[in-house]
Order: C-alpha cells, then sequence, then structure tokens
C-alpha cells in the first residue's frame, strides 16, 4: 500500500486529521499515566501486614468510675480471653498495622543524637504477642513473660529488650546482627537490648515512608481506663469466637464498656478505601476515553468514506479489490493514530514530569509507554474496521452515478 497518495489525501483534510491525532495524544498521556497510578495503588493494597489478617480481630474495653482498676481488669481479661474456645492467643496492643493511629519514636545509636537513626512504630505488647500477631520471627528470641512490665500511661518507656523488624534492623546495623545491639530509645540512657527481629510487621500509617520499622516493647500500659486486645483464633473460628468474647467480657466486669469489634481485614478494607476508591475513579477515567476516542474514529472515517463514495466507486471501477479498499482505509487511520501516538509519547512523559515534580509521583516505566502504543494502535485498527467494511462494499456502478 502506498502511502504518499494517503498522507495527500489526508493534508486536503488537515482539520480534522489534526483533531483525531490530538485526541490519540490525550488519550495516550492519561491512559499511561493513569494505569502507572493505579498500578501503584494495587500494589500498595496488597502489601503484607507481616500479621495473620484472617484470623485476628480487635476488641476494646473502657472502665468507668473511680475503683475501676485498669491493670487488674488486663490482667484479669487475658486469662478469660485465653480460656474461650476457639481462641487460640491474647495479646494487648496499642495499635495494629494499617489501623491509621499510634505510638511512633526514634531510635538512636548514640545518646542525646539531633537526628534519630530511624523512625519507628511502637506496638505495646506481652510475651504472647508473636503468636497472637503472627509475626515470623527470623533471629534472636520471643519476650520471656517476665519482661512485660506495668506502665502507668504517659510515663516514659524504658524496655530493657525490644524486637524490631528486619526492616528496622538493617537500617540501624546495615549488614550486620541486630540481634544483642543497643540502642536508645531517648536522647538518654537506659539503653533498649535487641532481643529478637521478625521478618515485616507493617506501621499503622499507610502513607509513612518508613511503613516496614516497627518496634515492639513488652509493656502493661492502660490508656487511663482502656485496653485494647488483639485475638486470634483457631481458623475458621474467628465469627462465632467474636461474639463469644463481646458477651463474656461483658458478662466478666459491669463497670466497663465493650467496644466495637473489629476484624484485620476490616482494618485493611478501611485502611485502602482511598486507594480502592482512586483506583476504579481511574479506572472510569481510561474506559470512557478509550471510548470517546473510538467513537471519534468512527465518526471520522464514516464522515470520510460518506464524502469519496464516488471516489471508491471509481476505484473499484478501474480495478481496486475490496480488499484493497479496506486496507487503504485501516491503512490510512494507522498513519493518523501513529502520527498521534508519537505527540503523545512526547506528551506522556511530560504529564509524567508534572506528576513528579508537584506530587512526589515516580517516573513512568517505559513498559507502559509501549502498552499504551500497542492499545491505541489495536483501539484505531478496530474502530475504522466498520466504516473500512462498508466502503469495501461500494459497488463500482457507484462511479457512474451523477451526482
Amino acid at each position: 500500500m502506498e502511502i504518499r497518495p494517503i498522507l495527500s489525501a489526508l493534508m486536503r483534510s488537515k482539520v480534522a486529521m489534526i483533531l483525531i491525532g490530538l485526541q490519540v495524544a490525550l488519550t495516550l498521556a492519561i491512559v499511561c499515566n493513569a494505569l502507572f497510578i493505579i498500578g501503584q495503588r494495587l500494589d500498595r493494597m496488597h502489601r503484607p501486614s507481616g500479621m495473620n489478617e484472617a484470623d485476628t480481630f480487635m476488641v476494646s474495653s473502657t472502665g468507668f468510675g473511680q475503683n475501676f482498676d485498669a491493670f487488674a481488669t488486663l490482667k484479669a481479661d487475658l486469662a478469660l480471653l485465653r480460656g474461650i474456645p476457639g481462641v487460640a492467643d491474647v495479646t494487648p496492643a496499642n495499635s495494629v498495622p494499617m489501623s491509621e493511629g499510634g505510638w511512633s519514636t526514634g531510635l538512636n545509636l548514640q545518646p542525646r543524637q539531633r537526628t534519630s537513626s530511624a523512625d519507628t512504630a511502637l506496638y505495646l505488647v506481652d510475651d504472647h504477642a508473636l503468636d497472637t500477631f503472627g509475626f515470623k520471627l527470623v533471629a534472636g528470641r520471643g519476650f520471656k513473660p517476665e519482661e512485660a512490665a506495668e506502665v502507668n500511661f504517659g510515663d516514659r518507656l524504658q524496655p530493657a529488650s525490644i524486637i524490631v523488624t528486619r526492616a528496622l534492623a538493617d537500617k540501624l546495623f546495615p549488614g550486620g546482627d541486630a540481634v544483642g545491639k543497643q540502642v536508645y530509645m531517648d536522647e538518654d540512657p537506659p539503653t533498649s537490648t535487641i532481643v529478637g527481629v521478625i521478618e515485616r510487621a507493617q506501621q499503622p500509617w499507610m502513607s509513612s515512608s518508613s511503613v516496614e520499622m516497627s518496634t515492639l516493647v513488652p509493656a502493661f500500659m492502660p490508656y487511663g481506663k482502656s485496653t485494647r486486645y488483639l485475638v486470634r483464633t483457631e481458623p475458621g473460628r474467628r465469627d462465632a469466637v467474636m461474639k463469644d468474647v463481646e458477651q463474656k467480657l461483658a458478662e466478666a466486669n459491669h463497670g466497663r464498656i465493650v467496644g466495637r469489634l473489629r476484624t484485620i481485614e476490616t482494618v485493611r478494607a478501611e485502611a485502602y478505601a482511598g486507594d480502592r476508591a482512586m483506583a476504579v475513579i481511574l479506572g472510569g477515567v481510561i474506559v470512557a476515553l478509550l471510548l470517546i476516542t473510538a467513537l471519534g474514529i468512527v465518526g471520522m472515517a464514516s464522515f470520510w468514506v460518506a464524502q469519496r463514495t464516488k471516489q471508491i466507486g471509481t476505484r473499484r471501477a478501474l480495478g481496486a479489490t475490496r480488499g484493497d479498499i479496506l486496507r487503504y482505509f485501516m491503512t490510512e487511520n494507522f498513519v493518523i493514530t501513529t502520527l498521534g501516538l508519537a505527540a503523545g509519547a512526547l506528551l506522556t512523559y511530560a504529564f509524567n514530569y508534572w506528576l513528579i515534580t508537584h506530587y512526589q509521583a515516580q517516573r513512568l516505566p517505559l513498559a507502559y509507554l509501549g502498552g499504551g502504543v500497542l492499545a491505541l494502535w489495536l483501539l484505531g485498527q478496530i474502530a475504522v474496521f466498520g466504516p473500512a467494511t462498508r466502503a469495501s462494499r461500494v459497488p463500482p456502478a457507484v462511479a457512474t452515478r451523477s451526482v
């Protein structure tokens, strides 16, 4: 198929060619960057928290009255909960991964550092934490029962031993074994000794730049008269156990309010609701843009076929086959789409640069541009196929009709 006659014909319809080319270019730029953002959001949504999410849930207890003993109630609740059929293990926990609420601090390698060596989330737990959360121990040991001390809310934490995530251990002691090393949880002594390293425990805050850096601290610390428990059940029994836990806690102490029970799966869904919504919205934008672009190509191709009906008939009368006519319009669309994609490639990375500059986005991988180009080439050929097929069916007799 000769390209020169096609280019000559297109130059006689510059406005239509430019409009379709710009539409293709804009669609490519938006679709590629939107797909990249969707991919990043999906990656965030599927980040492992490091814990057993399927069998765990949280429940809180808030006491009232002047004689409410928070520490005694905490110890009694733990014994009660661990004795309920279907409960695998329980630990007090000030927070859990993905909950968007919790405590954080800086860990230092030297006293009175101006800048922390690493920032970390703090999970206040007891010696049952690893089993309850489902954290995987990769070095060292878990907490011993005697290491969990009673700490009043608001007091300074001074744990003799802590457990850190692998990411935090590598940050503090790159290339070395963190177990047995000492760090400062505040500017001054005493120090805390790292007794264990777990594979992963995400921070509660999903937007944190150090989301994999967490620390387990052995401490019983009610928040005033409130305590939160994390409960892990035997597989498949979570929902039934949740009802029993709520009832048993309410019956055990009438001087407190049992808070709403939340599964960790619910916590994850709520934490990533914004990412999910953005992915859905951008997906809708992509579908709408592709549909509008396809309809634009169909409309313009149909208009050109209607304008050139007599020319098509003349070509048929001179010996052009139906396949020649079909290939002509398919090639014509390919040329227009290619010109639009060439401009769209520049526009795509210009848009990506703007996102990097203003929203700290990442550089768009070349694979997204390549996939977008192939998709729009294919879309253009599919869209023009209908009008091109109608053009190929124009009979040679049309050339003899008067206008």
